[in-house]
């Protein structure tokens, strides 16, 4: 199936200003070669939509804008506990029906757990609610600390900006690394965060000198993935044991060295994969994994085809 192109967003009465916010900046109009997204928020019944902040938002589009879409995003609303009714539940079944993909991300989830979407399937949520979403839908399998799931042509994220982390997710995977990072570099965001990732780091900003030092070491390591990059040779140039960087990393980026590596590499090989026509053991080589036979093995674990098809699918030479 071709991307999706048109993106409608139900913003429910009591919608989050941020979720309507990273949704309506994610899939702006942007030219210079972007893809050229027809996105619209619609909600029960179009006009002035209360939001969880008090302002309120003209919306124009009933929920049979629902009904086009490629992509169905339900927003995270202030009354998540009382269950959508009816025909938005009715809405958001037709549409995955008919083929669109649908998310949520924060409590949004909610909304597709209520419309059955979520039933046997693996989802998240904010962290502060997964426990709640767990007991009213025992049939969903929550994971509260992922940023996002994909379970196909159903996607889930978890709260407040890793809206951003979903959206992003979804240009990645649907357009490819290019696109995702051109949109995430215009809007000064980190280009990828795995879905794996924690979602509450305990500390998100740096305390001390040691965070510079392992801020720097990350920045040395960014320009170095041709070389093996061992932890042990990480700690060293953050005068830490390696115990204690492994831990200082944890803490900073809800993840291991080993994980963020592995990341970070995938990346680099499928935006070369897709901007240039290096031989797939030259892009290997290029970016740390030593031979096309481990790189194909990762990226057929992790993104479920081999490099190649990648290639034919995402391909941005003449």
């Amino acid at each position: 199936m071709p991307p999706f192109l048109t993106v409608a967003a139900y913003a429910p009465p009591g919608v989050g200003m941020l979720g309507a916010g990273i949704v309506s900046e994610v899939f702006d109009a942007r030219g210079q070669g972007l893809p050229a997204f027809d996105f619209a928020l619609c909600t029960d019944r179009p006009g002035r939509v209360r939001t969880d902040v008090g302002l309120p938002l003209v919306v124009d589009h009933g929920l049979d804008r629902l009904a086009g879409a490629d992509l169905v995003i339900a927003l995270p609303w202030a009354e998540f506990r009382t269950p959508p009714g009816p025909a938005v539940r009715e809405a958001l079944t037709a549409a995955h029906a008919r083929g669109a993909l649908v998310a949520a991300h924060c409590v949004g989830a909610f909304a597709l757990a209520a419309a059955g979407l979520l039933d046997g399937r693996r989802a998240t949520t904010h962290w502060r609610f997964a426990g709640l979403l767990a007991e009213r839908h025992p049939e969903v399998t929550v994971e509260p600390d992922a940023l996002y799931v994909d379970e196909g042509t159903v996607v889930t994220g978890a709260g407040a900006a890793a809206g951003f982390d979903l959206c992003l997710h979804l240009l990645r995977r649907e357009y490819g690394a290019t696109t995702a990072n051109a949109i995430a570099r215009d809007l000064v965001l980190p280009s990828h965060r795995d879905g794996g990732q924690a979602q509450y780091l305990a500390t998100p900003v740096p305390e001390d000198s040691r965070d510079e030092r392992l801020g720097d070491v990350l920045a040395w390591a960014r320009e170095n993935l041709h070389e093996p990059l061992p932890v042990a040779e990480l700690a060293r140039r953050a005068l830490m044991s390696r115990r204690s960087f492994a831990r200082r990393f944890a803490a900073s980026t809800g993840t291991t060295p080993h994980a963020w590596l592995l990341g970070l590499r995938l990346g680099r090989a499928e935006e070369l994969l897709e901007t240039t026509e290096l031989p797939v053991e030259e892009i290997a080589r290029a970016v740390g994994f030593g031979s096309a036979a481990v790189l194909r093995a990762q990226f057929v674990r992790r993104r479920g085809v081999p490099p190649r098809a990648y290639r034919r699918a995402f391909s941005r030479t003449p």
